[in-house]
């Protein structure tokens, strides 16, 4: 299968070529973890899940790296805020992400390497940089990057050194030789963790550490590097100069980034209230109604994150479980078609609306064959679900989906509902309409839906 993908390196779609046939060394830059994680940092997990899920589902095998910052200045300002240590502060929110990961259906990387544990290769890249004569230490024991000196410089970004210069703040200590150097190593501040080095205590820059941990863990060049739309610029520019300066190959070739995520047309910020937790935002819809709204668009298109998308994500997700409602889907045999047109959508720089349109075809299939053709109906229910797996979705029970979304504030719980279920059908069999129509009024008040067919009533939640 042809794959074609954006490169932002080049700006344009390009056939994938992966180094070696077959295979795929992926890198994407993960979490700096001293909070939680938000619904920009969902869009960057789900995104590239589902890309490698269907390189996985195209017959390749993927090593996917993603790396935890766990040394940065946040961490250790935020471990000082609270009276902790830094390792104490990044353990607990390392927890939490990998909560929220598991919420979202979102698979574990082939690796999790952390700066941390990186120390000993960073500093040998450093040292690197300063005998090929890319980088310097400053007198007070910082090492800086000698961005002029690195050929390409903004070659990702499509920034121009010399605007970059013009822009550039001069800094108070003339310890830098140009204003647009960057730091590799920093001297540790008083009271700060620290590491040793050859130009004393301290601890590494953050492009340094990916640069570092990339190399490492999947060669000089590797095939994709991805990442949040902020990180173009510096920090993937950086890395590519550190990189390709350090092993004098090239770093990587394919760049994606995946699309901003705004809020109501708003760029997300803590200073507009309009910032998400990840899970904040699972307190009010179920975890794959979150996904499926997260794929909804194309992983690097800007998705609007409001309360009326996420309730067309939810009517959508419903509209499929439904038609898988009812039956007890068995192995099959595929319905090739549908899965030539879901695999041409994603083969198509990874086309989640047009693979989710694919499969709504897929459930009119399946719902005009229910009552006419029950294997036909089970070949469509399979195919479903199979195609689904590859998106992350359609993997739960319908009728555990249907319960799962979270209940109103004080409202009733599953018992409760069944009880009101079977009064209602008890109700009915006595032909007390008024009495069945009341106890249907009343779920509804408190969000529940019923939905009665010949096997009997089941419910949702709205």
């Amino acid at each position: 299968m042809k794959i074609k993908l954006h490169n932002t390196l080049s700006g344009k779609k390009e056939e994938f070529v992966p180094i070696e046939p077959n295979k795929v060394r992926m890198y994407v830059c993960g979490m700096t973890v001293y909070d939680y994680c938000h619904i920009g940092h969902a869009r960057v997990m789900v995104g590239f899940d589902v890309i490698t899920r269907f390189l996985r589902h195209a017959g390749y095998s993927v090593t996917y790296i993603r790396n935890i910052t766990d040394v940065d200045d946040k961490i250790f300002n935020r471990a000082n805020e609270n009276g902790e240590t830094y390792d104490a502060l990044t353990a607990r929110f390392i927890d939490a992400m990998h909560e929220d990961e598991r919420a979202l259906m979102v698979l574990p990387p082939s690796q999790e390497p952390r700066a941390t544990e990186h120390m000993s290769n960073i500093v040998r890249m450093i040292e690197t940089l300063i005998e090929k004569g890319f980088a310097y230490a400053a007198s007070n024991g910082d090492v800086y990057y000698r961005v002029k000196k690195f050929d390409g410089y903004g070659k990702l970004s499509k920034k121009n050194i010399e605007d970059l210069q013009s822009g550039a703040r001069v800094e108070v200590e003339a310890l830098k030789e140009d204003p647009l150097d960057f730091a590799l190593w920093k001297a540790a501040k008083e009271g700060e963790a620290y590491w040793d080095s050859p130009w004393g205590k301290g601890r590494p820059g953050w492009h340094i550490e990916c640069s570092a941990m990339s190399t490492c863990c999947l060669g000089s060049t590797f095939d994709i590097h991805g990442g949040g739309p902020d990180l173009k610029f510096p920090h993937h520019e950086n890395e590519i100069a550190q990189s390709e300066a350090a092993t004098g190959k090239t770093y990587v070739n394919y760049w994606m980034h995946a699309g901003a995520v705004r809020v109501n047309k708003e760029k997300m910020s803590k200073s507009l209230g309009n910032f998400f937790t990840i899970r904040e935002v699972l307190e009010k819809y179920a975890p794959e109604v979150v996904r499926y709204f997260l794929i909804s668009s194309q992983y690097r298109s800007q998705v609007d994150y409001s309360e009326s998308s996420l309730a067309e994500s939810q009517s959508a997700l419903d509209r499929m479980y439904q038609s898988l409602r009812g039956l007890a889907v068995t192995e099959s045999a595929l319905a090739q078609s549908y899965v030539d047109r879901f695999d041409s959508a994603m083969a198509d720089d990874f086309n989640t609306p047009e693979a989710l349109a694919v499969m709504f075809d897929l459930v009119k299939a399946l719902n005009s064959s229910r009552d006419s053709d029950l294997e036909g109906a089970n070949r469509f229910a399979y195919t479903l679900k199979y195609l689904g797996e590859v998106l992350g979705l359609l993997q739960s029970n319908p009728e555990d989906y249907f319960k799962q979304a979270p209940a109103q504030e004080g409202g009733l719980s599953e018992d409760e509902i069944e009880a009101l279920i079977s009064q209602r059908t008890q109700a009915r069999a006595d032909k007390n309409w008024a009495e069945s129509d009341r106890i249907r009024d009343e779920l509804a008040g408190q969000g529940v839906v019923l939905d009665d067919s010949k096997g009997g009533t089941s419910w949702r939640r709205s």
